[in-house]
């Protein structure tokens, strides 16, 4: 079958899952306080429409429903199944559903893979039973889906004991319990899950698959997450890349931000590519929304469903208060905002409309006046975001409980009559009119800072479909590591070889044996020279007094050489030493590093940062899946602390951007093409306005060539 072909399946099975036309309930009873009685109480309570097939050998009738003695008497297959029994007898009644035609089933029971290794041989033995039958399976582990537009209610989650709200979210999480809590704070603050998915422990049916089919629920706008780990990583790209062409935000919330990297490496890009790096440069790349916690999930969930993206960053904060506006102006700038001064004209219009004691420049601090006349406020946000300079805007206030009904018609007012988003941050406001704005399409924070991530998590995703909507990303190829264990450094000058093949600039470099062969191999190459001690044993050369820079005469390259030689005796007495590598002296210009590494989920990774002896100190780099397009390399950019560095900052010419594009997208592709390159790594690449030159380099590779740089023989 073709990948198309069962990807077509794949669908047809969580459709079933999650728009069944008929559901059995395995193990149902009556009772509706236990986790095996409620999915038939909810079905019934919330107008399910499909039919009802209760399995109980005990039971004749169940809450009014036939109930049947087994899966084989059942008058059909049932789309979706319901497992509600024991973990032990799990596997037979997806075998007899698998059996009897079910598409999909939701395994409640736990028991399985998160209590040991008797539990994965059992969830393992539950996998192969349902792959052999051709049933599809949802959890173990788990508490089930809920589809509120077509009331099935098919769980024991607490959330149910209301009937769930219909609403433009599409929300799966892989916690059932912090999945439930979420959910509960969503009904809370009026935002609608029209489906809530609960995939435990995706033995099988992963959240992103789920998610990449509610997408096309014409009356879904939001597509949000809660992981905990990744098994499935084409899913969520397809899933990105599938939100980014319908223009459907997707947030996610992935714990593990400081988790430690996969292994230990020996070199930066090995050492800096921590899962959540990775994790966190690729979500950026694919126009992922991310959110650090719960809170932050709902505000970007409820900022998308008001909300266009802005055009920009540009925000104008329109305030009360000018403690309130100092804050959120410090907030927008560390994420990356801008809060301009407004164009003389608009200043002008504001001053004619707020009061004398007022401050027009952005911040706008209208002081407490607007209280009495309301008119100030609709007047001075349609002032503010009339300025070509800005792009969004954020109305704070306090209290106004008095007042509130006047503040709720000024907003709506302002709702149609200006065309550029707004938000609004509203401290201690009362309830009735909070709700009475979300539900007329107006986002509401009550907190300071959390009005800025919102508005910062609109223009993110603003900016990611400018970039990706109407692409075509180039095929990826990646794969995970294999033999990541056996991957030994290349010398230096095969290395090189193989890069400049690939199209990669780097220094002049040749082996010599010897101080006296350093000394002629400088005079051909070029002086200043600079010497390295070449060691497969000795990745970080400079940590054993192995480098020497700046080599004016022939006779310092050779004094240079023999000190590096000794030094690397002194310092590993049991590494093996083929001599020194001579290079010309590289000139100035602004240090990056660029590398590759084969990461254990998502395969190639590309990363650039700020370079040096300090790169794994700051950390400041940026990572991104391969093969990159071109217009990855300017997100990656932005998202790094000094980015300021490479725009020439502090009368330092700027970076070539051009070239640096250039030699990271050929960098990506190269290790696409070549799977038995583990890492490279590049660092320092020197960068100036005319171009990019790499003057040291690190490749490791599971095929080690032999230090003249030809293949090893076999035997």
């Amino acid at each position: 079958m073709t990948d198309s072909g069962a990807h077509a399946l794949d669908a047809s099975a969580i459709q079933a899952l999650i728009r069944p036309e008929s559901i059995a309930v395995i193990g149902a009873t009556a009772d509706a306080n236990k986790l095996n009685g409620r999915p038939l109480h909810y079905l019934r309570r919330d107008g399910y429409r499909g039919r009802i097939y209760p399995v109980n050998p005990n039971r004749e009738e169940v809450i009014g429903f036939k109930c049947y003695p087994d899966v084989e008497s059942l008058p059909e297959a049932p789309q979706m199944a319901i497992v509600a029994v024991a973990a032990r007898r799990a596997v037979a009644a997806i075998e007899a559903l698998g059996r009897k035609g079910t598409r999909a089933a939701i395994v409640f029971g736990a028991g399985f893979g998160e209590t040991g290794e008797d539990g994965r041989r059992l969830e393992r033995q539950l996998l192969d039973t349902a792959r052999e039958t051709g049933i599809r399976v949802c959890g173990p582990n788990n508490l089930g889906v809920i589809n509120a537009f077509d009331g099935v209610t098919a769980t024991f989650s607490q959330y149910a004991s209301e009937p769930p709200v219909a609403g433009p979210v599409a929300f799966a999480s892989q916690s059932g319990a912090f999945g439930t809590g979420i959910a509960a704070l969503a009904r809370s603050r009026g935002v609608g899950f029209g489906y809530f998915v609960n995939t435990g422990n995706e033995a099988d049916i992963t959240s992103t698959e789920v998610l990449e089919q509610l997408l096309d629920d014409d009356r879904i706008e939001v597509a949000a997450a809660y992981l905990e780990g990744l098994k499935n990583p084409e899913s969520l790209l397809r899933l990105a890349g599938k939100a980014i062409r319908l223009g459907k935000p997707l947030v996610l919330t992935k714990v593990g931000r400081k988790a430690a990297g996969v292994r230990a490496a020996a070199s930066h890009t090995g050492a800096l590519a921590g899962e959540d790096a990775v994790f966190d440069g690729i979500a950026r790349q694919y126009g992922i929304v991310r959110a650090r916690n719960e809170e932050h999930m709902l505000d970007l969930v409820s900022a998308f469903t008001a909300c266009a993206p802005p055009r920009g960053p540009r925000v104008a904060i329109v305030t009360q208060s000018g403690g309130a506006a100092a804050l959120m102006a410090d907030r927008a700038e560390e994420l990356g905002l801008e809060v301009p001064v407004l164009g003389e004209d608009t200043q002008a219009r504001l001053r004619a409309t707020i009061p004398p004691f007022g401050i027009p420049g952005n911040p706008v601090d209208l002081t407490a006046q607007f209280i009495a006349e309301p008119a100030v406020l609709t007047k001075s946000v349609e002032i503010a975001l009339s300025d070509p300079g800005i792009d969004i805007a954020v109305i704070w206030f306090q209290l106004m409980h008095a007042f509130a009904d006047e503040l709720i018609d000024v907003l709506l007012e302002l709702k149609r009559s200006v065309r550029k988003p707004f938000v609004v941050c509203w401290l201690a406001a009362p309830e009735a009119a909070v709700a009475r704005l979300r539900g007329e399409g107006i986002f509401v924070s009550g907190a300071t800072e959390r009005a800025i991530d919102a508005i910062a998590g609109l223009h993110a995703y603003g900016e990611a479909l400018r970039r990706l909507r109407g692409t075509t990303r180039p095929v990826s190829g990646a794969t995970r590591p294999d033999g990541v264990g056996a991957a030994r450094p290349l010398p230096t000058v095969a290395a090189r070889h193989l890069l400049s093949g690939a199209g990669i600039p780097l220094v002049d470099a040749e082996l010599a044996a010897d101080a006296d062969a350093a000394a002629v191999i400088a005079a051909r190459l070029g002086l200043p020279a600079v010497v390295k001690i070449e060691s497969p044993d000795i990745p970080h050369k400079s940590e054993t007094d192995g480098v020497r820079l700046g080599l004016a005469s022939t006779d310092e390259v050779r004094a240079a050489a023999a000190d590096v030689l000794a030094a690397a005796s002194r310092h590993r007495g049991d590494a093996r030493i083929d001599g020194v590598v001579v290079q010309p002296m590289a000139g100035p210009g602004t240090e990056l590093v660029m590398g590759v590494r084969r990461d254990p989920v998502f395969g190639p990774v590309a990363m650039l940062g700020l370079g040096g002896v300090f790169v794994e100190m700051l950390k400041d780099v940026a990572f991104a899946r391969a093969p990159l397009m071109r217009e990855d390399v300017p997100s990656m950019i932005e998202s790094l602390e000094s980015r300021a560095v490479l725009r020439g900052a502090r009368g330092r010419p700027a970076v070539d951007m051009e070239s640096l594009t250039d030699i990271l997208v050929a960098l990506s592709r190269f290790a696409v093409d070549r799977p038995e390159i583990v890492e490279i790594d590049l660092n320092p690449v020197v960068a100036g306005p005319d171009g990019l030159t790499a003057v040291d380099w690190l490749v490791l590779s599971t095929e080690p060539r032999r230090v003249d740089g030809t293949p090893r023989e076999e035997g």
